[in-house]
């Protein structure tokens, strides 16, 4: 593994942390919060005009086709300021997705939108009391002459009220994997959306769909392989929380030593206190290791290398890290730490509920204990919400 950063990798790193730096400061941040739409503009048309929303979309499509190593290097930057908006939801997992479905042209136009900013498109998958798995996939698609009819409610939708449209995994058969892709306008008739409050406040809803009549044209991919192509999605696009995870955990880790330094008590800095001292030394390997963990998963995917395991752990360790450190932020902050004015409970909220999205720790302990014992090979991962 070479993690010797190319010129362009540390260009990319210093353009999206000084972008970051003046269009997503905590201000931004706390504004954003429980926002209906939860873009900032100011940040979003910054993305826009560097092409940072084009990322991981490859030239061909309209992106800027950066490999995994460098968008991760980019998501490093986003994690450390917190940067809210809908980028990772619309241009890395429904992007994703599309890509892995299959390479229709109107597929490939939407694409070139979603890079440019001019379209948001956001996932609609997760269900009440489903799990991270096919199985839990319950709303169904039933064929009604050339239209597809949906029926079913989806939960944590992120920024679905500033989505155009939303792409929707549906089940369409009894087989485990009988699942399809849909691409449905928002304001159709029969969707409903209902903004959900969350621990980090961040922009989620529920999207309910009363008898939705979708034309066969908006399927998408080949009929019954929309997990296969969700999944290959989710693989790739955990490896990029899991790099934000690790800039956060890094920059509240930072916060917390200027804290321990400035802060006193006894008559000298708490940061001299050998207990505290000890935390944030632990705190310090921790995050070491989560970066490490990371940049190696990402270099494994821009090498071409299977990474079913590296991509698991990354998020699960990354995601960890994030929660163990600022909670060992809040105890050297004391009770001030959780008040609203301090920065730090920023990050704490947002560092436990990261480890509960997008696949969460039991989920991806299974597809690691999978991988190890076994290879995966005639495995099927038990979802403890559905199990």
């Amino acid at each position: 593994m070479d993690l010797k950063f190319t010129d362009e990798q540390n260009m990319l790193r210093d353009m999206t942390r000084n972008l970051c730096a003046d269009f997503s400061g905590t201000d931004v941040v706390r504004k954003m919060e429980n926002d209906p739409l939860g873009v900032p503009a100011d940040l979003w048309q910054q993305m826009r005009e560097t092409g940072l929303l084009g990322m991981a979309i490859r030239e061909e499509d309209g992106g800027m086709g950066l490999n995994m190593l460098d968008c991760a290097v980019i998501y490093e930057q986003l994690g450390r300021h917190l940067a809210p908006g809908p980028y990772f939801p619309s241009t890395v997992m429904v992007a994703g997705a599309l890509r892995h479905a299959g390479e229709a042209a109107d597929r490939r136009t939407l694409l070139g939108a979603i890079a440019a900013g001019d379209t948001v498109v956001v996932p609609a998958w997760l269900e009440p009391d489903g799990g991270f798995g096919p199985a839990g996939v319950q709303l169904r698609a039933t064929r009604r002459g050339d239209d597809y009819v949906l029926s079913g409610t989806k939960r944590h939708v992120f920024h679905a009220a500033a989505a155009q449209q939303l792409l929707v995994l549906a089940r369409t058969g009894e087989a485990a994997d009988a699942i399809d892709l849909f691409l449905v306008d928002t304001k159709a008739p029969g969707v409903t959306l209902t903004q959900q409050h969350s621990m980090a406040s961040d922009t989620q809803y529920r999207v309910d769909f009363d008898n939705v009549r979708v034309s066969a044209d908006r399927h998408v991919g080949a009929e019954g392989r929309g997990w296969q192509a969700w999944e290959a999605a989710m693989y790739e696009g955990i490896i990029l929380l899991a790099a934000w995870a690790a800039g956060g955990a890094e920059r509240a880790l930072e916060i917390t030593v200027q804290y321990s330094k400035e802060r006193e008590q006894f008559g000298k800095p708490i940061g001299a206190f050998q207990s505290l001292a000890h935390y944030m030394a632990d705190a310090s390997a921790v995050v070491d290791g989560a970066k490490m963990l990371v940049l190696e998963a990402a270099w494994a995917h821009a090498a071409g290398k299977d990474v079913k395991r590296l991509a698991a752990m990354a998020k699960l360790f990354a995601c960890r890290a994030f929660r163990e450190v600022t909670h060992m932020a809040q105890q050297v902050h004391g009770g001030m730490g959780f008040t609203l004015d301090y920065d730090i409970q920023l990050f704490y909220r947002r560092a436990k509920q990261l480890q509960m999205n997008w696949w969460d720790s039991s989920y991806l302990e299974e597809l690691i204990a999978a991988d190890i014992l076994d290879g995966d090979a005639g495995r099927t991962i038990p979802d403890p919400f559905t199990a």
